[in-house]
């Protein structure tokens, strides 16, 4: 799996969390360098769309888009119960985004949400978290 970014976002739309992975093994690859303000607007954006698909489901009220795919990547959402979204965006082959995202909410669950000083919906400021998810990538950093 070549995993190029991972964003958490809050049940407002808000983006809590971002990490850009580099891609050794392939020069010149992997997401472009963004401002944090073009990062809230995409996280924003995501949010809309993923509300939209969740009402044009046929069978009623859905859980919204979990892949979405480009020409050149594949975007994975991981809905969790409280409404926040964990988003891996990998390479089209990729096969274990779904693991790899129940791993970074278990991480999550872990660190960010039995700390203490973290205020729910806020930007995550963990660095346990940002270590878990590290080493959790590690493989191809």
């Amino acid at each position: 799996m070549v995993a190029y970014g991972l964003w958490v976002i809050n049940k407002a739309g808000g983006l809590v969390y971002q990490k850009n992975f580099p891609v050794p093994t392939i020069p010149d690859r992997g997401l472009a360098p963004l401002t944090s303000n073009e990062y809230l607007v995409l996280a924003g954006t995501l949010h809309g769309i993923h509300a939209i698909t969740s009402r044009l489901s046929p069978t009623g009220s859905g859980s919204g888009a979990q892949v979405i795919e480009g020409e050149t990547f594949k975007m994975t959402i991981h809905l969790t119960s409280t409404g926040t979204k964990f988003v891996l965006l990998t390479s089209l082959n990729d096969g274990t985004a779904e693991i790899m995202l129940q791993r970074v909410y278990e991480a999550y669950a872990d660190t960010v949400m039995k700390n203490p000083f973290h205020t729910l919906e806020m930007p995550i400021r963990s660095e346990l978290f940002d270590v878990k998810i590290n080493a959790l990538f590690s493989n191809q950093l």
